[in-house]
């Protein structure tokens, strides 16, 4: 396979990443007309009923209508996890294009710091951000765990030795004026493969820490807190846990995509 064509592919699956983010967005924007039923609404049918013409996705164990809930999960997990990015992307993406820019000795050091904060699973730092903060600032702490590696990537993806660079500090343009150009241009340039990166980092974080009990807490519930109270009737009735842990396995899957596969790549 040629570049080329590995790149045409690239830009193939992203645009596919992109597309399935904006249905999924959309399924979201309409998750209350869509649904069947208003969220957390008890017995509206027979407990764990299978999949049927009346309720497609089947009922849980308090009669719930699993295709509600599974939109109204993936709702709050959505506009948690876009909170969320958005806090990785201006603390980690942002701040970390600004940082390699500041004066050499300051930039490496920022960049030892922020490299040590990386290194730590972004799970356990949230786990003991929501301790501090508690369970109703999840986005908050799911955005500030992910937001060390989001600057260690945005860090060392500028080319501080670029012939652009040297030839800006030659003719003596000031370093403000190379900021905002570079700001203005190259990070912009990056910012889809940032946001969508951030997206799938945070909604791991956030779905993951509900599934464990360090999340939302009832009567709000996410895709992993609705998986976490399926276990018990998991194996009797899977589609209690199937349909949510898909509708987050798309999520997860699409922004990935649209963020670019290839682990190697910059941003």
């Amino acid at each position: 396979m040629t570049a080329r064509d590995t790149s045409l592919s690239g830009l193939i699956l992203r645009a596919v990443g992109w597309f399935g983010l904006g249905l999924l967005a959309l399924a979201v924007f309409l998750s209350d007309f869509l649904a069947h039923e208003p969220a957390g609404a008890t017995m509206t049918g027979a407990v764990l009923a299978p999949p049927s013409d009346l309720h497609p996705f089947g009922t849980d164990l308090l009669g719930r209508d699993v295709f509600s809930e599974t939109l109204h999960g993936l709702a709050t997990t959505g506009v948690n996890a876009a909170l969320a990015a958005l806090i990785a992307i201006v603390l980690g993406g942002l701040f970390g294009a600004v940082a390699a820019r500041l004066p050499r000795p300051l930039a490496f050091l920022l960049r030892e710091l922020w490299g040590v904060l990386a290194s730590v699973p972004s799970l356990l730092v949230a786990i003991l951000l929501l301790g501090l903060f508690g369970h109703g600032y999840t986005f908050l702490a799911a955005g500030l765990a992910a937001a060390p590696l989001g600057f260690v990537r945005a860090f060392d993806a500028v080319d501080l030795k670029s012939r652009h660079a040297e030839y800006a500090r030659a003719t003596g343009i000031p370093a403000t004026t190379l900021l905002k150009r570079d700001l203005t241009y190259e990070f912009r340039y990056l910012l889809g493969a940032v946001t969508a990166r951030a997206l799938a980092a945070v909604t791991v974080v956030i779905s993951t820490a509900s599934f464990l009990g360090f999340g939302a807490t009832p009567p709000a519930r996410d895709l992993g807190l609705m998986i976490a109270a399926s276990k018990i009737s998991f194996f009797s009735a899977w589609w209690t846990a199937a349909f949510p842990a898909l509708a987050l396995v798309l999520l997860v899957l699409c922004a990935r995509l649209a963020a670019g596969l290839d682990e190697g790549e910059q941003a």
